[in-house]
């Protein structure tokens, strides 16, 4: 089964290793890592676990071992872990990891502790202080419940801690799915202003082909979106994790777009990733940094709803950087608040915006098509507003 991001074929070979004639474009500047002030790592469950999927404490020393050893460097480090479903598995007596909600979110509250105390018990033997912060969609979407993250998250650091993230498995509802760490990281990455981000996984790099083909080469630098034409990947990820190379892929274009490098490589070779050495493969960033609102309405927000608009409006919000007004909405589809996000969309049903709207579902529809001065005359005064306003809107494509 194929992905439309152009990316990696892959399952999660065992021992798979990095064929001979993989070499580094120049101008990649992997030693960044070395000089970055700070960094963000992700590991997955798989990378955690040992056979039956029970938690790995060696593999968990192994990982706090190479991240104390950069902090003792110098860099701050930002640690967002799978693993607590998964640590549950063996206490609970469970086969295998549960496709049922319920029974994921009872292995998590059970494996979260126990994955936590590992992390304590090895950073401890290096000095260091750890800090459990478990976070749902909603912390880096909703506005107030960003800032409070970014701001708890800047003080740990600033304390010397070592921020350990999940995702809030024991809550989560449509959240525990393929791949969120992945982008969570993605987005916690730019939440903590990261130089870096790097992502483990069980693959040692992308590659070209099925990397257990002798013809497939690792792809040592990926500078934009076009060294990834004609290379495919596969969704299929182990029996302990829920991802893949494909949201490995997914989280580094997420973060690239936000002005973050990002590193895919094996967990076997952490100490080598983190030092710069020429494993995996290294996305450059292909942008600038955004404004902290713009990334989270392009890529964290959970859509409540669709706007659709006429081709006036379109153009307006598209081309000319306008708010959107009541004027130009002629349809409202799902359910939701004021400040909810949603997509906007083109009377074809091209998504062309996203945004936070500034009335609910219910007050929306008898304000479809009216101009400003007609809204004042019904409604009153103060009761004009935008639709959305151009600082709460970003673009996710342009139309001609």
């Amino acid at each position: 089964m194929s992905s439309p991001t152009k990316a990696v074929a892959v399952t999660e070979p065992d021992g798979a290793t990095e064929p001979d004639g993989a070499t580094e474009p120049e101008g990649a500047d992997r030693s960044s890592l070395l000089q970055a002030r700070r960094v963000v790592v992700k590991i997955g469950s798989s990378s955690l676990t040992q056979g039956g999927g029970a938690l790995d404490p060696e593999a968990v020393t192994a990982v706090a071992d190479a991240l104390a050893a950069r902090r003792t460097a110098g860099t701050q480090v930002v640690l967002v872990s799978s693993g607590a479903i998964a640590a549950g598995i063996t206490p609970l007596g469970l086969p295998a990891r549960p496709r049922d909600l319920a029974t994921q979110q009872a292995a998590a509250s059970v494996g979260q502790g126990l994955l936590m105390a590992h992390y304590t018990r090895a950073f401890a033997a290096h000095g260091l202080t750890v800090a459990q912060v478990l976070l749902t969609a909603d912390d880096v979407v909703r506005r107030g419940q960003y800032k409070n993250a970014q701001r708890a998250l800047e003080r740990l650091l600033a304390l010397g801690v070592v921020p350990i993230i999940n995702e809030n498995d024991a809550v989560a509802t449509d959240e525990i799915r393929f791949g969120d760490n992945d982008r969570l990281a993605a987005l916690v990455a730019h939440v903590v202003q990261a130089d870096a981000l790097v992502l483990l996984t069980d693959v040692d790099a992308l590659y070209d082909g099925h990397p257990s083909l002798p013809t497939s080469r690792r792809i040592a630098v990926v500078a934009s979106a076009a060294d990834l034409d004609g290379v495919v990947v596969t969704q299929r990820g182990s029996g302990v994790g829920t991802g893949g190379m494909t949201t490995k892929v997914t989280a580094a274009q997420t973060a690239t777009g936000a002005g973050i490098p990002t590193l895919v490589a094996g967990a076997a070779r952490i100490a080598d990733a983190l030092t710069g050495a020429d494993v995996g493969t290294w996305f450059r960033a292909t942008a600038s940094r955004p404004r902290t609102r713009r990334l989270w309405l392009a890529h964290a927000a959970h859509t409540r709803g669709r706007l659709v608009l006429d081709d006036g409006a379109v153009r307006a919000i598209t081309h000319g950087k306008r708010s959107l007004l009541a004027a130009g909405v002629v349809g409202v589809e799902g359910a939701f608040e004021a400040g909810d996000p949603v997509e906007l969309v083109s009377l074809t049903g091209v998504v062309v915006a996203r945004g936070l709207v500034a009335y609910s579902s219910e007050e929306l529809p008898e304000r479809l098509g009216r101009t400003s001065e007609q809204l004042r005359e019904r409604f009153g005064h103060g009761h004009d507003r935008e639709v959305v306003h151009r600082d709460d809107l970003v673009v996710v494509a342009r139309r001609r």
